[in-house]
């Protein structure tokens, strides 16, 4: 199957998973109420809207890093997760918990981007100008320990139960009752982040040829770094001040979709985008169809999804090894 024709049956799929978003939930909308002269319209325009579109966004964002990322570090382990951007994003998330600056509106996406923002600065000055990918992935790895550790010690200094209980419960990741507004915010830095990582394309089938040879093509390896530092910085930024911490989209779609299309970078970015889309929206769907009392959380859905195929994906590198 060439990329072209995967991309078709990703992006067909992703229309059908919209309609099912739109369709199902605890209350269940067909097409017929769909229309503005039905009440149940307003399920579709305020709830699940807004929902379905957040999902497709994150997940289109938090796929095309994976990939991206991938492609850089040369590396089929590596995750977003590990630059230490998803990490700043949610302690700064956490410190407006913390300080109860949440309760004003869009506060809490403004300290998780301003926490994404001082990961890509703190990450830059580690890596340091060398353009060293082992160095890079140390200095992510410090800053996502570094991270971490704040975070624990926020939840352990909670003033109050319940700050404890939102901060938890924030860290899990869901889509739950987000609005219009927080698509405003998750859209624009993503289409801006995925942009930028979609440049660097040709650079990233370069540097699958080795660091040396990229150089002789007149690839800027100091460049490059920088612009997935930026792009990936802006998608999983966004993600984590929309909803939370929601993980292994970025590692599990762009595997998948290299065994397709081979592995070649610059073919693995539009298709993990799609399916990171997919991904994460049927995902959506299937914790918002569940009959459980309370929601299942999307970030816990996709750890139990993430986990297994981490092992899996160990277990086989492992095999390959002489």
């Amino acid at each position: 199957m060439t990329a072209r024709r995967l991309n078709i049956g990703l992006a067909s799929g992703l229309i059908f998973a919209v309609l099912l978003s739109l369709t199902i939930g605890k209350v269940w909308v067909p097409l017929s109420g769909w229309l503005g002269n039905d009440p149940r319209w307003l399920i579709i325009a305020e709830l699940r809207g807004p929902r379905t579109l957040l999902a497709v966004v994150i997940g289109a964002g938090l796929g095309v890093s994976g990939a991206a990322m991938q492609g850089f570090l040369r590396n089929p382990l590596a995750d977003p997760g590990l630059f230490g951007v998803s990490a700043g994003a949610a302690l700064g998330a956490v410190l407006s918990l913390y300080f109860g600056f949440a309760a004003t509106a869009l506060l809490l996406p403004a300290f998780a981007l301003v926490g994404a923002a001082l990961s890509m600065t703190l990450l830059a000055l580690l890596a340091g100008q060398s353009g060293n990918q082992l160095l890079f992935a140390l200095a992510g790895m410090i800053l996502s320990s570094v991270a971490g550790s704040l975070t624990a010690l926020a939840i352990s200094l909670a003033p109050t139960p319940f700050a404890v209980t939102e901060i938890v419960t924030w860290l899990m990741g869901a889509l739950t009752d987000r609005s219009w507004n927080d698509v405003q915010i998750a859209l624009p830095l993503t289409v801006l982040g995925c942009s930028v990582l979609a440049m660097t394309a040709r650079s990233l089938d370069a540097l699958t040829l080795g660091e040396a040879a990229a150089r002789s093509m007149g690839v800027d390896v100091v460049r490059l770094q920088w612009m997935i530092v930026v792009g990936v910085g802006l998608c999983v930024g966004a993600g984590v001040a929309s909803a939370g911490v929601i993980g292994f989209v970025g590692l599990m779609v762009p595997h998948m979709v290299r065994r397709v299309v081979g592995g070649r970078p610059s073919a693995t970015l539009l298709s993990s985008a799609l399916g990171g889309a997919l991904l994460l929206l049927l995902a959506d769907t299937m914790v918002r169809a569940i009959p459980t009392v309370s929601e299942l959380r999307l970030g816990i859905t996709m750890s139990m999804l993430g986990g297994p195929f981490f092992l899996w994906l160990l277990m086989s590198l492992r095999r390959s090894l002489p």
